[in-house]
Parts: C-alpha cells; structure tokens; sequence
C-alpha cells in the first residue's frame, strides 16, 4: 500500500529535538526520505559546542523504523551550509520536494534591556535560517520546472508563532522574526505558484525545550498523550507536505492538542474619512480618541480574540 509521501525527499531543519523530531518522524512515517538537520547546540539560546547527535539520533529512529534518512548538522543561518543541506538532499536522493523550516533559538529580554547581539542572533537564526533553505529550495524547483517547461512538486512549511500575533513583551526579536517569517511565507507562495509550489506557515503551541518556562505551570496528564505533545502538530505538516494540500497556499494555521485554526489575514476593524483635504490633529482627535477609549486597553488583533489566547510572562507558543 503506497503512503502519502512515498517517493518524495524532505528536508526538516532544527529536527534534532522536539518540534522538528516530531516532524521529521512524521515525514518518515507517511514515506518521504528525509533529511534530518540539527546544528546541534545545547543551549536553547543557541550556545554550547555543536554535536552531531541530536540529527543523527532522529534519523537512526526513520531508518529503524524502514525509512530513508540522512543527518546533516549544518548551521542553516549560515548561508553556504543552507546551499550545502539543499545540495546533499539532491546528491543523496536525487532531488528535493519538501523543506520544513522549523531550526530557532531563544535569547529573551524586554526591549529596553535588550543587546544588539541578542536581536541580531535571534533574527539571524529564526528570520534569516528560514530564508536561506527557501532560498536554495526554491532555486532548485525553478530549475527543474524549466528544464522540464511543467510544474513540479514542492511543498515549504514554516514555522512561526503565536508571539508574532498576540504581542510577547520579554521577545521583542522572536516576535519579530516570527512576523517576518510569515511575510517571507506569503510572498514565496505567491512568487512559487506558477512552478508548482506551496508555502504555508504554522503556529504551533507545543512543550518544547523551547517552550519550558511558558508552559511550566501546565502540567502534564497522568494518562494519553499531553495535549501540548509535540505530535499533535506533526500530522498537520505532514498533511501540508502531501498532494491531498495542493490547493493550500500561501496560508497561517495555528495548531496544538487536536486543533487546526485557519487565521485569516487582518481585516479593517474600522474606517475614518477626513472632512476636509487632509486630517488635521483636531479632527483625528475627535475621531480616533473616543473610538479607542471605547476599546479594551492593549487590545490586539482580533485573531488573537479568537483563538483565546492570554498574555503571560513567556507570550511565546513555539
């Protein structure tokens, strides 16, 4: 019996541990070969000696398991080892058809106290890592499709956050990289269509190394698997990664413990026409200041209302 993904090549970035582990099993389970990649650094802030292991582990349990996979411990942030990654699936099995960007790190402060260093490293590893591999991927897709003059397979699932969504105040550089990586998200979609390829970006709210301390205060259940496992939101990717997602493009979910939101993109909540050639500060007063004393003070976007979400000391969801 053929599986979804038999015959198709992933690469998961950032798929040594949690989130991407998860992932990365996934692919494996539904039939793509996959590239396992993990720099391999101790540190959720991205520090300590980088190791091979976390990637080699990951892809020892595909290949127990009759799956087809290679590790690769490449620093994707880093321009030259992204091209690397790309290259070696293409060398290893013959072509690419799945890139899931998942690799990040955490060096969280409040905006005021904040390094250069510590926004600059976040950035470069979430924002950066994200479109490098897509940078390459996609180089590869548009070759083939015009060697061939068709369309060809081609699936990018990124990850951002609910932090870019509902505001995180000590993760001002997460936040922002992880509203960075859904504009890159949305403008490959739409750049990749015509050759045959999807990009999407996900949400997920998992118990991650990652995610300890915002989610230290829930506990996990005694029975079944916790609500906040990692491996409620790899069925989704996996689905994102198939052909039964081809008409799924260019799209924010957000998902955790059995739930998929589709988020739309942000609609005008209100409109104010000046009666004159331009605004002056009078009339914006009269307008704009009683409709937002009207408001919830730190009010966000109303995707944020609908998916329930709470402010809390950590705000990150990935």
């Amino acid at each position: 019996m053929s599986l979804p993904l038999d015959g198709l090549t992933a690469i998961v970035t950032g798929a040594g541990r949690g989130l991407g582990r998860a992932e990365a099993l996934e692919l494996g389970r539904l039939g793509a070969a996959v590239v396992v990649n993990d720099f391999g650094q101790p540190g959720r802030d991205g520090s300590g000696e980088a190791s091979a292991t976390p990637a080699e582990q990951v892809a020892a349990e595909i290949r127990a398991a009759g799956g087809r996979a290679l590790a690769h411990t490449g620093d994707v942030a880093d321009h030259e080892q992204a091209r690397e990654l790309v290259e070696s699936a293409v060398a290893e099995f013959g072509k690419l058809d799945i890139l899931v960007n998942n690799a990040g790190i955490l060096r969280d402060r409040m905006v005021f106290s904040m390094t250069e260093d510590e926004w600059d490293s976040v950035i470069r590893v979430h924002l950066k890592g994200h479109f490098n591999t897509t940078h390459f991927a996609s180089a590869h897709w548009r070759a083939r499709s015009k060697a061939t003059g068709a369309p060809v397979y081609g699936r990018i699932v990124n990850t951002s956050s609910e932090a870019f969504l509902a505001g995180s105040a000590g993760q001002p550089n997460y936040a922002a990289a992880k509203g960075g990586i859904v504009g890159l998200t949305t403008s490959t979609a739409l750049a990749l269509a015509k050759y045959g390829v999807t990009a999407n970006v996900i949400c997920p709210r998992a118990r991650t190394r990652m995610t300890e301390d915002v989610f230290a205060g829930f506990g996990r259940p005694d029975e079944g698997l916790d609500p906040l496992a990692p491996e409620h939101v790899a069925p989704l990717v996996g689905y994102l990664a198939s052909p039964a997602a081809a008409d799924v493009n260019g799209q924010l979910l957000v998902v955790h413990g059995g739930m998929v939101a589709v988020v739309e993109r942000p609609r005008v909540a209100a409109q104010f026409d000046s009666k004159q050639d331009t605004f002056s500060h009078d009339e914006l007063d009269a307008l704009l200041t009683p409709y937002y004393a009207d408001r919830p003070r730190g009010e966000t976007f109303a995707a944020a209302e609908v998916l329930g979400l709470k402010r809390d000391r950590g705000g990150a969801a990935h």
